[in-house]
């Protein structure tokens, strides 16, 4: 029930999300070539059906009916779609692929008959094709922060549903942006803060969405500061090679000396990782938006790390230099060369000797001796180690015959004392 008549919150809560959803639905169907009204082949024709018809005729757009769920129906009574009034239905089984070819086709002459073909020639679908290619941002944090308020600013519209309350977004939502891509993610709460199976979906899907981005900006509320689950959520960005940004939101209600509490407390607690950048904005007035995005841009580039082999030898000389490597069991850890690995993240490769006991601690002083010699903030660099085989390992060293009558006579002179 979509009126808004009820009193109950949960009823009202349920109004605003279906009232907004449906806003979204109508604005995708204006700038549509063409839609597909998906109906279930089991339930039959619905009044719900009836008024979804109502509404796109209004809109004038071109119409396809799918029946779906014909695996479980009777075929032939997906033709009491016919009476919505844009043509015979197609009846599909989307779980097992029946029926999905004609579908297809069919489909596809509606888009050519739309111009579709017009805006494939102009180049539009070679920028879709080239999707892949493109910086992938993601927009993560707790729920509630502002996030799908931040993806809007930047687009300039309303694309993303924003409501005053946490769990707005369910789904990682991928939106093309100028040469870049925007995944508005689900806000992520504490493993035990989590209700209902939707939710941990949804949180499964934003760490994923961290696994596949390029460069991912944090977004935290203003007032809190970084919280716990925050540095939880910049651990997983981290490990999964990540480029991160922390944009700390809803700046303009904070007094001055509130602002310049939480600067202090946010330096506080990103103090372990001083390489991750930090800025204030507010996605409601569009305050340092503008700038966050063009810093996620430059960690994006930074990351493919393009340097060459020399340069990665050279400051591997310096860092050497200025704080030797440990000695690991009475042996000295060797460090002959390094170069070039991967980017996003950037990665190093260091050949040498015993390199697979060098500390963590040592491997932190090299990545951030890399990180300020070809700035790279924001990225997580990698320190990858290969260590050279001893060639001698498996060889049994023979003695000479002189080797082995100094050898008698010393085993001769133990036995006699």
């Amino acid at each position: 029930d979509l009126s808004g008549a009820s009193t109950d919150p949960a009823d009202a809560e349920a109004s605003a999300i279906g009232a907004a959803v449906r806003a979204q639905v109508e604005a995708a169907v204006d700038e549509a070539d063409a839609a597909v009204l998906v109906a279930d082949a089991r339930a039959g024709l619905t009044e719900a059906d009836r008024d979804i018809a109502r509404s796109l005729r209004r809109r004038g757009v071109r119409v396809l009916v799918a029946a779906n769920k014909v695996d479980g129906a009777d075929p032939l009574g997906a033709h009491e779609f016919a009476a919505l009034g844009f043509g015979a239905p197609w009846p599909i089984s989307a779980s097992h692929g029946r029926g999905m070819d004609a579908f297809a086709e069919a489909l596809s002459r509606q888009l050519a008959a739309a111009g579709g073909e017009a805006r494939a020639e102009s180049g539009e679908g070679e920028a879709c094709a080239g999707a892949d290619e493109r910086p992938l941002i993601a927009v993560v944090g707790r729920p509630n922060v502002g996030k799908s308020t931040l993806v809007n600013r930047w687009l300039g519209v309303d694309r993303q549903v924003v409501l005053d309350q946490p769990g707005t977004t369910r789904d990682a939502v991928d939106i093309p942006f100028g040469h870049r891509v925007l995944i508005d993610t689900a806000g992520v709460r504490r493993r035990g803060k989590t209700v209902g199976m939707v939710e941990k979906f949804s949180v499964g899907k934003t760490l994923e969405t961290l696994r596949r981005a390029h460069v991912a900006a944090l977004v935290v509320d203003g007032a809190l500061g970084v919280v716990e689950q925050d540095l939880h959520i910049l651990q997983h960005a981290a490990r999964a090679g990540t480029g991160i940004a922390v944009a700390v939101n809803k700046c303009d209600g904070l007094t001055t000396e509130a602002r310049a509490q939480a600067k202090l407390t946010v330096g506080r607690r990103l103090a372990f990782a001083p390489w991750i950048p930090v800025y204030y904005i507010s996605a409601q007035t569009g305050a340092g938006v503008a700038r966050l995005l063009t810093a996620l841009d430059g960690i994006h580039a930074a990351g493919a790390f393009d340097v060459a082999t020399a340069a990665v030898n050279r400051v591997l000389a310096e860092a050497i230099q200025a704080h030797p490597p440990p000695v690991v069991r009475s042996r000295q850890v060797k460090l002959r060369y390094a170069h070039k690995a991967g980017g996003h993240p950037p990665t190093i490769r260091i050949h040498g000797n015993q390199t697979e006991a060098l500390p963590p601690a040592y491997r932190r002083y090299l990545a951030s001796r890399f990180r300020d010699e070809f700035q790279l903030t924001g990225q997580p660099v990698r320190i990858e180690t290969t260590s050279g085989a001893n060639p001698y390992a498996a060889r049994r060293n023979e003695l000479t015959r002189r080797q082995r009558k100094r050898r008698d006579r010393v085993i001769r002179h133990r036995r006699g004392s």
